[in-house]
């Protein structure tokens, strides 16, 4: 099997796009798969380090204003369609699949006027532009989320699959889960509190936290915050000025990011997070409840479309950026890890929006549009 995977910009676009290579590599050895992406995004690491070779075109977000910047923008897209369209020719793959984003629309709408199988796969709850506007040229689209099949019109096919994953339930037993927990710095005695704003962090959420700390509001729980590496010394200086030690506060450990994330997540009580897809699928799938603080003024407000998915089962609390503070934040976390029957009832509610097997789903739809097409 030949395969052009389209993935750029994000962790969210690029790791279900190699979760897909892989699944394919693993079920068909002699697979051939390349990526298309762009010069500035993740791809650039993730893609080779993933092992797969990445072919570069010219491709960026549009805005609706009228701009020289955005005329540029719009010549060079235009341009990255051709791109597309030449590594299309010469690479002659079985089938093009999009992960999203603005990478979509040159190479997919370059492969849908060759003749060439095509096939979306949507994180979000509410599908992006690019997605929604390619609804009628590409073979099938794949959700993450049932809610997402009601606003993508007029599409060929649309398929639940869920989002791949890396990160899935484990049972560590209690020896094990206790081993975890002391190699984080906590005890296995008070709720543990998991917070994190993604791989760079969120200023928003870290100042909340701050406040709870510089309050010692987090008598009756413990904290282990992920602060992303670009905030850590910021707010390592910002503790310093309060004469507080970053590395010796009560209850709490900081870090300025979490390698053993699967670990971390299965141990947890309580999530507190930014609401991206990836994020969402991991909470559901390890039946975890959750407060999240879906990040604003994205395309089309999707991080809230995403958290509603869980809030809608009871999985979830939702608190919007602007009423975040950490009197509120507070108040919200000791609500859910101070009851433990509220623990348990949201767990079970985050399980009800779980999927599993996802690459897999993925993997015989790709087989299904390249076998019709032939």
């Amino acid at each position: 099997m030949r395969v052009i995977i389209a993935a750029a910009g994000t962790a969210g676009h690029i790791n279900p796009g190699i979760a897909i290579a892989n699944e394919i590599k693993e079920k068909q050895k002699d697979s051939e798969i390349i990526f298309i992406g762009t010069t500035r995004g993740l791809e650039n690491d993730l893609v080779p380090k993933a092992g797969y070779e990445l072919k570069t075109i010219d491709a960026y977000g549009l805005s609706k204003k009228i701009s020289i910047d955005n005329i540029k923008k719009v010549c060079k897209t235009l341009r990255g369609y051709s791109q597309a369209k030449k590594i299309i020719k010469e690479f002659k793959p079985d089938i093009v699949i999009g992960t999203g984003g603005y990478i979509c629309g040159a190479t997919i709408s370059a492969a849908h006027n060759l003749d060439i199988p095509t096939m979306l796969h949507e994180s979000n709850a509410f599908p992006g532009k690019a997605v929604r506007m390619l609804a009628k040229k590409t073979d099938t689209i794949l959700v993450s989320f049932q809610d997402a099949k009601n606003r993508i019109k007029k599409a060929k096919n649309i398929v639940f699959t869920g989002t791949p994953i890396k990160i899935q339930k484990k049972d560590y037993g209690i020896d094990g889960k206790n081993s975890i927990i002391k190699s984080a710095g906590l005890s296995a005695i008070k709720p543990i509190v998991l917070i994190f704003g993604g791989s760079q962090g969120a200023q928003k959420i870290n100042e909340a936290i701050l406040g709870i700390l510089e309050k010692n509001l987090n008598k009756n729980y413990q904290i282990i915050w992920a602060t992303g590496p670009k905030q850590y010394d910021i707010l390592k200086d910002k503790l310093q000025e309060k004469n507080i030690n970053i590395n010796n506060i009560q209850n709490t450990k900081i870090v300025p990011y979490i390698y053993n994330m699967e670990e971390i997540m299965n141990v947890s009580d309580l999530i507190v997070a930014r609401s991206g897809a990836m994020t969402i699928t991991e909470i559901s799938n390890l039946g975890k409840p959750s407060i999240l603080i879906p990040l604003p003024n994205v395309s089309g407000n999707h991080q809230l479309y995403n958290a509603k998915v869980l809030e809608n089962v009871g999985a979830a609390k939702i608190i919007l950026n602007d009423d975040l503070n950490s009197k509120i934040l507070n108040n919200s976390i000791e609500e859910i890890v101070l009851n433990r029957n509220k623990i348990e009832e949201m767990s079970k509610n985050a399980l009800k929006v779980a999927t599993s097997d996802a690459t897999k789903k993925i993997y015989n739809e790709v087989l299904k549009i390249i076998k019709e097409k032939k």
